[in-house]
């Protein structure tokens, strides 16, 4: 018979170690039971193949029911539980099943060095002990009891509390009858006895649609993959040389469909697929597509970093988007958020009751310009949790990147943050040797495991060598963005043309450290939102020489070293700044000047695809050489960009509004130098001023170009 000290453990919700007490356990010569199922007024004992054993009686008028059992061996029990109103219940007993887990897990757990959390974390379906239930786990190591509550119990903590895995800090359980789609949280019984409001699982591999915050069981990803050849694509090659021109797209805003509503995955796949292949971009980037629970959050504050967010359907939806991406040619990348996470309370802040992700000091723990909590990076489990993460993702979903979000403010201990509000490193430093350690951890990992996936750090200092190799000292990203170009460029148009004389450094500075790290030049959403104008409000002047400097900046771009991104919208000169509210404005490219900026775009695209001229040393200073580097007074640019085996073309970037005929200049050799490009032509709206086609020089290299205003040229020698 149970104690009463025991009674009251399990009818309050206090009980730490369920298995001792509830299922089936030796008494003697023979075997009892003890289940609580709160509301019963019988319960009956089966076996498995429904034979009765023996009827139970109630201990306690809370439900708790406990008899002998007629059972030759330990085994798990089925319970047929009566109510009042005369219905039946059937359960099995989840206390008759033994571990999922074993110690090798909370070895390699608590080591820090466990490479397949997202199979052993979280909520699995499965077949164990020849029953058909969910597995779940979770770490809270901290907790006096962990329980899983769902529709399957009513939400009731005392139903389900786990099994403690004491050396791991994790708690698990299997419970029989649970499947796929079942509504489920955690509920944590805090050191200090106070129950914490009900926490979602942090390896939830779907959720519910917000404003709902459960977890979700969810179906095994059974999809088959059609994208080997993609993927061997990528895994073979080198992509400092290979062209990358990624199209960044907000999934919720890029188009909605006829009701307004977001689009599921399959309509995505319907129409973005073939407008980015249309396009000629290599790759999407997706904004966050993590869950989150606030929409102009834009997905930056994440809470469910293992499920794709309810808002456009299933998980299964988001593999079908991505293997017809991979079909089409196309990679997927993912933006992705390790730096910090919100403090909603069914999310990671405080899970076990204590500051268990994040930092318990808000010197390093609290980020002041999102209001969010920092992970506390030197903690192995924590790294630990992000790095499978990332694993995940290239495993599961085969996505083909990572873009890493907010990289300086995991590498400055002191990033927005006054004197007295910071906590040096121990070596009285401001750099965060734990995130620089996580961050090396996270490219060595995923480069070492999944050949073929890049990583990409947004990161705006001039911290050294971040896409280098981590045995070099680098940190091991695959690519960083080039912040610096974006805003010099950028500060550069946006000055009347009669001052811009004045700031040719704007254009030339950027070369004095193109190539000191593997640069993605990325005109991404943040420069269109918050006041800052579109693209094409940036440029002054009237609608014309607007469109006209937006094209001879692409123009720029596109022959300018590094990869390419450009953020949705902008292909076609949207006029207002992107909201996450509303669509983009389609209808504009009905009008010939939108349209024209688009077809401008798609052929830049294609052109740096197929000239490797313009791609295959984006990263290497062999492949670029100034031309004319001293025509401030123009506010002209040229320059070449090679490769080896194949013909140089010379971009000529002018940004004044004067037509210049006959401008003498020294190409890089004499002949003929078709021209390829000319952002002015009138398909895209120009004044169609240029050279029909060709320039000669003489011997020497010296040609009379017409450069016409606001344009860019590109010219590739012709043999």
């Amino acid at each position: 018979m149970l104690t009463p000290e025991q009674i009251d453990r399990l009818i309050q919700g206090r009980e730490d170690d369920p298995f001792a007490t509830l299922g089936v356990h030796p008494a003697g010569s023979g075997f009892t039971a003890c289940v609580l199922l709160p509301d019963a007024v019988g319960v009956t004992a089966q076996t498995l193949d429904g034979k009765p054993v023996g009827d139970l009686a109630a201990i306690h008028p809370d439900g708790l029911f406990f008899g002998k059992v007629k059972l030759r061996k330990r085994q798990p029990l089925r319970y047929v539980a009566r109510y009042g109103d005369g219905g039946d219940h059937v359960m099995v007993d989840p206390y008759g099943f033994g571990p999922v887990l074993g110690p090798m897990d909370d070895y390699y757990f608590a080591q820090g060095s466990h490479g397949r959390l997202f199979d052993k974390l979280g909520a699995h379906v499965m077949t164990h002990d020849g029953a058909t239930g969910t597995h779940f786990a979770v770490w809270a190591p901290n907790a006096r009891r962990v329980s899983v509550v769902g529709d399957f119990n009513r939400w009731d903590g005392r139903r389900a509390p786990m099994r403690h895995r004491a050396d791991a800090g994790v708690w698990e359980i299997f419970l029989p009858g649970v499947g796929p789609g079942s509504a489920y949280k955690y509920e944590i019984m805090g050191a200090d006895g106070v129950i914490l409001p009900l926490k979602a699982d942090p390896f939830a591999f779907q959720s519910e649609l917000r404003p709902s915050t459960a977890s979700i069981v969810a179906a095994p990803l059974d999809h088959e993959w059609g994208d080997a050849r993609h993927k061997q694509h990528w895994q073979q090659a080198d992509a400092r040389r290979e062209p990358v021109s990624i199209y960044e797209v907000h999934a919720g805003s890029w188009q909605l469909d006829e009701a307004g509503d977001f689009l599921s995955w399959d309509e995505l796949a319907n129409r973005l697929i073939p407008y980015v292949v249309g396009m000629g971009f290599t790759h999407i980037e997706f904004l966050p597509i993590s869950e989150y629970p606030y929409d102009p959050s834009w997905g930056y504050q994440t809470l469910g970093l293992y499920a794709p967010t309810a808002r456009f359907g299933d998980p299964a939806g988001f593999a079908r988007f991505v293997d017809g991406a991979h079909r089409a040619g196309v990679g997927v990348i993912l933006d992705w958020v390790p730096a910090h996470f919100p403090t909603d309370e069914h999310g990671l802040a405080y899970f076990d009751g204590t500051a268990l992700y994040e930092h318990a000091d808000p010197r390093k723990g609290f980020h002041p310009d999102w209001n969010t909590a920092i992970y506390n990076f030197g903690r192995r489990e924590v790294s630990q949790y992000l790095i499978n993460n990332a694993l995940f993702w290239a495993e599961r979903y085969h996505i083909d990147g990572l873009r890493v979000d907010a990289v300086a403010s995991m590498l400055y201990l002191d990033y927005s943050r006054k004197p007295g509000e910071w906590v040096p490193n121990d070596h009285g430093g401001r750099e965060n040797v734990e995130a620089v350690a996580f961050l090396q951890q996270l490219n060595t990992a995923l480069y070492g495991t999944h050949g073929g996936v890049m990583t990409i750090a947004e990161e705006s200092t001039s911290w050294p060598d971040v896409s280098r190799p981590v045995h070099t000292g680098g940190l091991g990203f695959g690519f960083k963005w080039n912040m610096g170009f974006m805003h010099d460029t950028l500060r550069y148009l946006q000055r009347d043309p009669v001052h811009r004389r004045h700031h040719h450094d704007d254009i030339t500075f950027g070369l004095l450290y193109a190539f000191t790290e593997n640069f993605v030049l990325a005109l991404s959403h943040d420069e269109v939102v918050h006041g800052k104008a579109s693209l094409l409000h940036k440029m002054p002047g009237d609608d014309w020489q607007k469109f006209a400097t937006l094209r001879a900046y692409y123009g720029l771009m596109w022959g300018y070293p590094g990869k390419k991104l450009l953020f949705m919208g902008q292909e076609f000169a949207q006029r207002g700044e992107w909201s996450e509210e509303r669509a983009l404005d389609w209808h504009l490219v009905d009008h010939a000047p939108h349209h024209g900026v688009q077809q401008l775009v798609s052929d830049l695209n294609h052109l740096y695809r197929s000239r490797p001229a313009l791609h295959a040393r984006d990263c290497e200073p062999e492949g670029f050489e100034w031309v004319l580097v001293d025509a401030a007074a123009d506010s002209l640019f040229a320059w070449v960009r090679r490769a080896p085996g194949v013909l140089p073309i010379v971009v000529i970037s002018h940004f004044t509004p004067v037509l210049r005929h006959g401008y003498r200049m020294r190409l890089p050799s004499g002949g003929r130098w078709r021209e390829i490009l000319n952002s002015d032509a009138a398909d895209y709206g120009g004044s169609n001023a240029g050279n029909m086609g060709m320039v000669t020089a003489d011997e020497e290299g010296w040609a009379n170009v017409t450069i016409p205003p606001f344009a860019t040229l590109m010219l590739e020698l012709d043999i």
